[in-house]
């Protein structure tokens, strides 16, 4: 069975005999989904092919970009402008419809980031990324290099710009993070120790709290990674297994189970449709709610 139940509320969330859907296979390791409304299309990237790439329904996958600075995760802003996060550049950068791509983040305090992960907008315009070191480990995630941070942050770049502000560096590897529906709570994933916290956030962007929300170690392959929230405030993480679906109790609902490594994911064309990039494949779901 490909979906595990733990409680009775998941049967209003997706269709229980659901399975994934295989769109496409032959990558790496797959990441980044973020859909393009006007192209009407996903972007994802393979982190170590270097290569970022686009799906539709129509044209099926095409290469974006190449070489990617072996970018992982992605959004876009009001404005459709791609928000990557770089691993081998250590930046974040925007690119806008016209292609061109400018750097946002590169330092804290003169110092060069670790390797930015994920990245979400908030409703303010607010840009939050975290900032593990996986990147600068290994060549096939952009590395080696040497960190020159003693800390692996969560930060704001404000709207419009200007210096980096962290908020919060008492991370093991921050990696996926997603904004509540009310934009009052961050949730944040820690993927070197395999859980998920939760921030309070004020108007001025201060964090308070930070608790434990789940522990999701279950001895199989795979970590807390990408994850995004639907329009209750369910978490649909990626994690051992494949994707966990999470009250915003931190009760667990269930697992729908797939047959690779997941790592990410996020709402598509109608935020009914939730694209799932893993090991090798790229995957769909239509669940019975939309996201956020």
């Amino acid at each position: 069975m490909p979906i595990e139940v733990y409680e009775p509320e998941l049967s209003e969330l997706i269709d229980l005999s659901a399975e994934p859907e295989l769109l496409a296979d032959g990558f790496i390791f797959t990441e980044g989904p973020v859909w393009l409304p006007s192209r009407r299309a996903l972007l994802f990237s393979d982190i170590p092919a270097d290569t970022k790439y686009r799906w539709s329904q129509e044209g099926g996958v095409v290469v974006h970009r190449t070489p990617s600075h072996f970018s992982n995760g992605h959004t876009i802003d009001a404005d459709e402008r791609i928000i990557a996060c770089e691993h081998q550049s250590r930046h974040v950068t925007r690119e806008g419809t016209d292609g061109a791509v400018e750097i946002i983040a590169e330092f804290y305090r003169g110092k060069r980031l670790n390797s930015p992960n994920d990245v979400i907008v908030a409703p303010d315009g607010s840009i939050i990324f975290t900032d593990p070191t996986y990147g600068l480990k290994k060549s096939e995630e952009g590395g080696p290099h040497d960190a020159e941070l003693d800390f692996r942050g969560v930060y704001r770049i404000p709207p419009g710009g200007g210096a980096l502000e962290l908020l919060v560096d008492d991370f093991t590897q921050p990696n996926g993070l997603a904004l509540s529906r009310d934009g009052r709570r961050l949730y944040v994933g820690d993927s070197g120790v395999v859980h998920i916290r939760a921030f309070d956030v004020t108007e001025d962007w201060r964090l308070t709290g930070g608790e434990l929300l789940l522990d999701m170690q279950r001895g199989e392959p795979g970590a807390t990674d990408g994850f995004k929230v639907d329009e209750r405030g369910n978490i649909w993480s990626t994690g051992q297994g494949g994707i966990w679906v999470i009250a915003p109790s931190g009760a667990v609902l269930g697992r729908i189970l797939f047959p690779e490594v997941t790592a990410n994911c996020n709402w598509g064309e109608d935020r009914r449709t939730l694209y799932v990039t893993a090991s090798h494949g790229l995957y769909r779901l239509t669940p019975h709610v939309a996201g956020v």
